[in-house]
């Protein structure tokens, strides 16, 4: 199983990037994602997840209202719609998927997801 992040580049203060999620060896429509994000010195943070159907969506508190997660079933992609972007909002951006389709544990945590990416850097200039 392979996931694969990408979008990410350079952006002034409040651009807007769109991050995609692909994946290999696993059907990415019956699956939980969740995109995370880790700053220089920092943890790896949850940003949002979606569930398979797109019935139960999470947003970390800081990209609420600036930040859309989203599903093309027909394109087993992902995306996360970043607008408004801040400087705090630099990071390696990560999706990941947890170990069992149909499954989300509704937190978004790190430790309830199994599969990983390698990530997609997202800078933003002020």
């Amino acid at each position: 199983v392979q996931l694969q992040a990408s979008g990410g580049g350079l952006v002034q203060a409040g651009g807007s990037l769109r991050l995609s999620c692909a994946a290999s060896g696993l059907n990415l429509n019956a699956y939980a994602i969740g995109w995370f994000r880790q700053a220089p010195g920092k943890e790896r943070e949850g940003v949002s997840c979606i569930t398979w159907s797109g019935g139960s969506i999470y947003y970390a508190d800081s990209v609420k209202g600036r930040f859309t997660i989203s599903r093309d079933n027909a394109k087993r992609t992902v995306y996360l719609q970043m607008n408004s972007l801040k400087p705090e909002d630099t990071a390696v951006y990560y999706c990941a998927a947890p170990r069992s389709h149909h499954y989300y544990s509704g937190r978004c945590l790190e430790g309830d997801l199994d599969y990983w990416g390698k990530g997609t850097l997202v800078t933003v200039s002020s």
